[in-house]
């Protein structure tokens, strides 16, 4: 496991145990449905006591890679599922997260590639069927229908539907909010209103030199994957990934009325673009979307000093989920 992994996940560790983690003694309930013939397994976390009291549902959507919601490691510990402490968000909403497709719910880090990434026995690549399903409008029509499944529960309540998302899960969240009537909240967070292919861009410009000129293999890939938008080869993101998640989110975020939450890191390479939206949002007059700044902090929260150098001992996605609360309570 890489340092740098490593010292993300413990600090999400959630706590030991005597025995091995299950969701149920981690605090979640563990729900299936299914969307297509695939199994779809979600966690639920509700405030002890008020699982069965009708609350409305904060559905959070996590980045990318095939990554488990539990990774257990030393068989009676495990990392944390939600990057950020849920108990002020329980007492109002029950708050869920899905699954990615294929991919097993709970998993030894000791199973798991050296970035904690699930991995084909066989192939030594990300399972097929996952990579079949990796794509931006599979993860959209599949969260709509958790969502119906979810509002079906007697606990649930529809008068409000709150989504969230991170990196990758901010492209699926805005997708899903300009598409649903249901969602009434969208909150996005560290996402590129302008695409995954221009963050690929930012994150080389800023690494390259007069002789690596990185970027400019971006455009090379980016010609290749226009070229055939909808292949599924490969053994990372597939062609259809990339490109679905490279469609501009500013298309879909102009589409919203409900209120939106956008937030990111100064120091994140998808800053300069939050930024001109942001403008743009001014210039439209538009009253609908609240923008908070997080100085100095990159694309998961972390402090980045002058020189570059990342502070993984410094975590701020508390402060990131305090500032979300605390948005939803002005926002009735």
């Amino acid at each position: 496991m890489t340092n740098r992994v490593l010292v993300i996940l413990l600090i999400l560790s959630i706590r030991a145990y005597g025995q091995q983690p299950t969701p149920q003694s981690l605090g979640f309930r563990h729900l299936t449905t299914t969307y297509k013939n695939d199994q779809v397994d979600l966690l639920v976390k509700s405030k002890k006591g008020d699982e069965l009291i009708p609350k409305p549902l904060f559905l959070f959507i996590q980045g990318s890679l095939p990554r488990p919601l539990i990774i257990t490691y030393d068989t009676t510990r495990a990392y944390g599922t939600f990057p950020f402490n849920l108990d002020s968000l329980v007492l109002d909403y029950h708050v869920a997260i899905i699954s990615k497709p294929h991919i097993p719910l709970v998993t030894d880090e000791k199973e798991l590639s050296k970035d904690l990434n699930f991995i084909d026995s066989d192939t030594k690549q990300f399972p097929y069927a996952y990579q079949e399903r990796n794509y931006l409008d599979y993860y959209v029509e599949r969260n709509k229908a958790v969502i119906r499944f979810l509002q079906k529960q007697k606990w649930v309540s529809s008068e409000k539907l709150v989504v969230a998302g991170h990196s990758e899960g901010s492209t699926i969240a805005a997708k899903l909010a300009s598409t649903s009537k249901d969602v009434t909240h969208l909150i996005y967070l560290s996402g590129n209103p302008f695409g995954r292919i221009m963050s690929m861009i930012e994150r080389s410009r800023r690494n390259e030199t007069d002789s690596s000129k990185l970027a400019e293999e971006d455009f090379v890939y980016w010609k290749s994957v226009v070229k055939d938008p909808e292949g599924t080869a490969g053994s990372g993101d597939s062609n259809r990934t990339t490109y679905q998640f490279s469609i501009p989110p500013l298309d879909y975020l102009n589409k919203l009325s409900i209120p939106v939450l956008i937030g990111y890191g100064t120091s994140d390479y998808c800053s300069p673009y939050n930024d001109f939206f942001r403008v743009e949002t001014i210039r439209q007059k538009k009253d609908n979307f609240t923008f908070y700044t997080y100085i100095g902090l990159d694309h998961n929260f972390f402090h980045v000093d002058k020189n570059g150098n990342t502070n993984y001992e410094m975590y701020n996605w508390d402060k990131v989920g305090a500032d979300v609360y605390r948005w939803l309570l002005n926002q009735d």
